[in-house]
């Protein structure tokens, strides 16, 4: 069973609210992923993905039933923190939780594309800076860039990541695509979705770390 088709997100409603709990539940099982880079480095993006969802989730239990969807959160804390939103809370930590999922999105697209290094097929580093540049640089200080920087030359081989994701077994390439061809589906237009509030509610920030 691929990893990633264990836990697919929910397709979305015609409105595109993102139901809280379902979301929380999907990508909750979604550091993993990160497992499968093979790199210490890549654990930063892990725990703080991690992170971010604890500290959503510890939000959402607190009142369920006024926290149904993820708008209905930003919402209630803009209410309740006035000037200090959107920097605080489960807002907050959505805002950077979006950035790792897009980071996922993008690499998983770019592999299903079939983006390669011509001169070294079975490298990823391309996808890997791919989806860098696109979710994470831009919010990257010098220190952290080059933290990462490092990092794309631990990244595996795309055999062994492939591998990964089928959870070891042995998959043909093609089969293993599929399948992150048909998780992409539901997980893009959630993700997409997300960024999409954050837009129309006036909740991004771009400072860097």
């Amino acid at each position: 069973m691929s990893l990633l088709l264990e836990n697919q997100f929910q397709q979305l409603p015609e409105d595109r609210s993102v139901d809280t709990k379902l979301f929380l539940d999907s990508v909750s099982h979604l550091p993993s992923f990160f497992d499968c880079l093979g790199s210490k480095v890549f654990s930063i993006i892990k725990s703080d993905i991690n992170g971010n969802i604890t500290k959503i989730r510890g939000v959402y239990v607190k009142d369920p039933e006024r926290y149904v969807t993820l708008q209905h959160i930003l919402e209630a804390e803009r209410e309740d923190h006035g000037a200090e939103w959107p920097k605080v809370g489960a807002t907050l930590a959505l805002m950077w939780l979006k950035r790792g999922l897009r980071f996922i999105q993008v690499l998983l697209q770019s592999l299903a594309d079939g983006e390669k290094d011509v001169s070294n097929p079975n490298l990823i580093r391309v996808n890997v800076t791919k989806a860098y540049d696109q979710a994470l640089k831009k919010y990257h200080g010098r220190i952290v860039r080059t933290i990462f920087n490092t990092a794309l030359y631990a990244a595996p081989y795309r055999s062994n990541f492939l591998k990964a994701l089928s959870k070891g077994e042995e998959v043909k390439e093609e089969d293993c695509l599929a399948n992150v061809h048909h998780f992409l589906v539901n997980f893009t237009a959630t993700v997409d979705a997300i960024y999409e509030m954050y837009t129309n509610l006036d909740a991004e920030l771009d400072y860097t770390v």
